[in-house]
This record gives structure tokens, sequence and C-alpha cells, in this order.
């Protein structure tokens, strides 16, 4: 009886050794991200209020220039040389079999993306906090705006092409990294990825009419109408969730032959 008692007692030791080598959840990483996500917003903010209304508010001043338009232009390169540096790197460090790839690293890898959809998550909150109701505030205070604006800079050439930047650097890393994907597109991630780009057409329709002939700054008005796209967008959020969720399910289920301890009287002890 003691001989059987030692070897249930190693089997179950062998379970609970595989069972806590499981993924953490990378709690670290994501509030390293957050923290810095909003230093960047906040210090953005602070400078649109001390540099907005006493040198923003003609674009043909060489102040405007100074202050705004260099702003503009280094944003929008460093932006495009993150996705010209980072898109390649991703593609060409991906392995070529994912099938390859252990449970557990698969695993770890959905919680480091949903880490990383947490923190994209809070930063599109502070962004629109921050820099959307600032510009609504912004036409009603001002009225009629030159051909740029400091919330304007703030929130379609600052906020809204990182966001851009950030899908597309997304979707090819989850196609790259995640067996589930490997052989087929995830299609609602791809409607998720296409929301910023199909919006940046209304934001030369949003420019050109509040520039010329727009003046009321009403979320609802028909000049707005091209950015619930950006919204309906996210509504694909939710048919990805499922596909992850589908899989981590299946990485996440005990096989029975393998921690299952069977006595020597036929009787199966499962975890």
């Amino acid at each position: 009886m003691s001989v059987v008692t030692e070897s249930m007692s190693e089997e179950v030791a062998k379970t609970s050794v595989v069972l806590d080598k499981n993924p953490k959840v990378p709690w670290a990483f994501a509030w390293i991200w957050v923290m810095g996500s909003l230093v960047v917003f906040i210090a953005y903010r602070l400078y649109m209020n001390a540099y907005s209304f006493t040198v923003g508010m003609d674009y043909f001043t060489p102040e405007f220039e100074v202050y705004w338009m260099r702003l503009l232009y280094i944003q929008l390169v460093v932006i495009t040389l993150l996705v010209i540096a980072v898109v390649p790197a991703l593609w060409f460090t991906r392995e070529k079999d994912l099938s390859a790839v252990s449970p557990k690293v698969e695993l770890q890898r959905y919680y480091t993306m949903f880490a990383l959809m947490a923190v994209a998550s809070i930063a599109s909150f502070v962004a629109l906090g921050l820099f959307a109701e600032a510009d609504a505030a912004w036409h009603q205070v001002t009225i009629r705006d030159t051909d740029f604006t400091p919330t304007h800079i703030g929130l379609f050439y600052f906020a809204m092409p990182l966001n851009f930047a950030g899908m597309i650097m997304a979707f090819v890393w989850i196609h790259t990294r995640l067996p589930d994907f490997q052989h087929r597109i995830s299609i609602p991630f791809a409607f998720l990825a296409a929301g910023p780009a199909l919006v940046f057409p209304n934001l030369g329709l949003n420019e050109w009419g509040h520039t010329f002939f727009y003046a009321e700054e009403l979320f609802g008005a028909p000049i707005h109408y091209g950015f619930f796209v950006l919204g309906l967008g996210f509504f694909a959020f939710g048919g990805f969730l499922v596909q992850c969720y589908n899989r981590i399910a299946k990485l996440t289920k005990l096989d029975e032959s393998v921690y299952s301890i069977e006595l020597p009287n036929g009787v199966v002890i499962k975890p």
C-alpha cells in the first residue's frame, strides 16, 4: 500500500510541476506600456495647453510653422519610420513552421497580445478624451479654422496615424506568430485594422469643410458621417476575440491520458 501511495504522490507531483509551468499574464509589461502611453499623451496635451492659443491660432504665421508644423512633420516621419522598420522585422523573423510552436509558447503569445490590447484600449480612451473632446471645444471657441490647427495636429496627424500603424504591426504579428492564423486571415481583425485607414479620406473632407464652410462642431453633422466607419470597425473586435477564445480553449484543455492517474485496481483518478 505504501508503494502505491508513494507512486501516486510522485505522479501528482509531476502533474503539479507541469501545471505550474503555465505561462503567466505579463502584468508588468502591460503596466509599463500603459504608463508610457499616459506620459506621452499627457505631455502632448500640456504642450497643447501651453501653445494652442498663443501661437496656434493662424496656420499662416511664422510662429505656427515653428511650434506646430515642425511637430506635425516630426511625428509623421517617426510613425512612418516605425512602420517601415517593424513590419519587415516581424516578417523576416517569423517562424517558418508555426506548427512547431509549443502550446505553452502559443498561450504566452495570446497573453502578451491581450496585454497589448489592454494598453491600446486605454491609450485610445485617453486619446479620445484629451484630443477629440479638445477638438470639439476648439471649433466651438475659434469658430473657423485655418488649414491646420493644434487639435487636428494632435488628433488627425498623431493619434489616428499611431492607431493605424499599431493595427498594421499587430496584423502582421498575429498572422506570423499565432499558429491558428498561419494559413488564414482573420476577417474580423482585418475589418478592425481597416477602420483607421478607411476613415482617412474623411479627415481631408473634414479639414476642407471646417476651413471653408462649416463652423458648427456637432459630431452628428453630415461632414462627420465618415468617422462612423472607425467606430463600426471596432465592432469586429468581438469576432476576433471569439476566434482567440476558441483557440485558447483548445490550448488549455487537459489531456486526460497525460494527467489522469490509474491505480493498480483499475480506478482512474482525474485532476
